[in-house]
């Protein structure tokens, strides 16, 4: 027990977060679980209450919460090397078996069967379902913010498109900020940040430079790569509420553009409930089955380092700064609008394009609708779920 409060380095961070990597199934919440008991209970890098602290940060930020809190316990390990430790070990292991399966859809589709593959869509479909579901009871439970949810819905069912979900997102933080109440978290910080407040403001300003800068670079090079950058760092920017949320932003940025076409993006993203780790590496799959280049094992590191930079940046930024936002009872406000919105979009995304992409027969209506009741009371896992719906569709196929 001494001997796990000295401080590591980045080396012991990679092992044990690639250890997580291999073996952290079931999504974020699961993945905080795992966290926790490795981290406060097994090997007291930092106490309950520091945690609970480091917990409420993630969620606040925009991004991958579970990945997020990873980063920040590399880094308050082992400093800048022992954030990338932890990210490349939770992340490395689902983002190469999905670069691997995009490969095998791409130059072996012939040996995959058709059936298969529309069964990992109807997965997607019972999957979304259950995030809409559980999201929306906890980040929608009164008549205001389920009113937010309804009106973000309408919005991007309408107008699909990539602009109009941001555009929803920043003005449902102004009808939080106006119309919500908002919480004061007056208990004290308790996380051991040593970093200084202005290399934190140092980190803010790359990220927002960045989320400016690349539209426009994108623009005037015309270069491929560049483009691709772009469309995935702006993904990674703007998701509020957890990995599933990001499935709206990226197929408006890859399905219209014709990156990836929408059976394929649906397949790849039911694959991505079966593999540990943080479903953002589900970016290292649309990026490695591109039509066009770059694409493969090129494409698809491009796009999952693209996708986690954002995070990365935000964590840094924040934490020499969260002793003094966790105070603000106004940027609650704004964030509860903020999420009731993002339950409405992931709504939207529901319907278009998962539903209609995958819900084709009464067969496909019942096999969706028994995985949805797998998870969400039966308590299957997800990997098995996303399996069985494999061999389902493709003896049904």
């Amino acid at each position: 027990m001494n001997g796990e409060r000295k401080k590591a380095g980045a080396w012991d961070v990679l092992l044990v977060f690639l250890r997580l990597g291999l073996t952290s199934f079931g999504g974020p919440i699961a993945h905080l679980g795992f966290f926790r008991e490795e981290f406060v209970v097994r090997r007291c890098w930092l106490d309950e209450r520091a945690y609970a602290d480091l917990v409420a940060l993630c969620q606040f930020l925009p991004g991958p919460a579970s990945s997020q809190v990873g980063m920040a316990l590399g880094y308050l390990r082992a400093g800048y090397g022992g954030a990338l430790a932890a990210w490349l070990g939770f992340t490395l292991p689902s983002a190469v078996a999905m670069i691997l399966f995009a490969l095998g859809v791409t130059r072996h589709a012939e040996a995959i069967p058709a059936g298969a593959l529309h069964g990992l869509k109807v997965a997607a479909v019972a999957v979304v379902a259950q995030a809409v579901w559980g999201m929306a009871r906890t980040l929608c439970p009164d008549v205001r913010r389920v009113t937010l949810m309804t009106a973000a819905t309408c919005c991007v069912a309408l107008a699909p498109f990539a602009w109009v979900q941001v555009a929803v997102i920043g003005v449902a933080g102004v009808i939080g900020l106006v119309l919500l109440p908002g919480r004061d978290l007056s208990v004290p910080a308790s996380l051991p940040i040593t970093m200084r407040r202005r290399t934190g403001l140092l980190w803010l300003t790359l990220f927002a430079a960045l989320l400016v800068a690349l539209p426009l670079l994108a623009r005037l090079a015309a270069d491929p790569a560049l483009t691709l950058v772009d469309a995935f760092y702006r993904a990674g920017s703007l998701v509020f509420g957890g990995g599933h949320v990001v499935l709206p932003l990226l197929q408006a940025e890859t399905v219209p553009r014709g990156w990836v076409d929408a059976q394929t993006f649906l397949a790849g993203y039911g694959a991505a409930q079966a593999v540990p780790g943080p479903l953002f590496t589900f970016a290292a799959f649309l990026g490695a089955v591109r039509q066009v280049p770059p694409a493969g094992w090129e494409g698809g590191l491009l796009a999952l380092g693209a996708i986690f930079l954002p995070s990365l940046l935000l964590i840094f930024g924040a934490l020499p700064f969260w002793a003094r936002w966790r105070h603000l009872g106004w940027a609650q406000a704004a964030l509860a609008g903020i999420n009731a919105a993002v339950v409405g979009i992931l709504l939207a995304a529901l319907h278009q394009p998962v539903w209609t992409s995958a819900i084709l027969r009464p067969q496909d209506f019942c096999l969706a609708l028994v995985a949805f009741v797998a998870l969400l009371f039966w308590r299957v896992p997800p990997w098995a779920v996303v399996g069985g719906c494999a061999v389902l569709g493709g003896v049904l196929g």
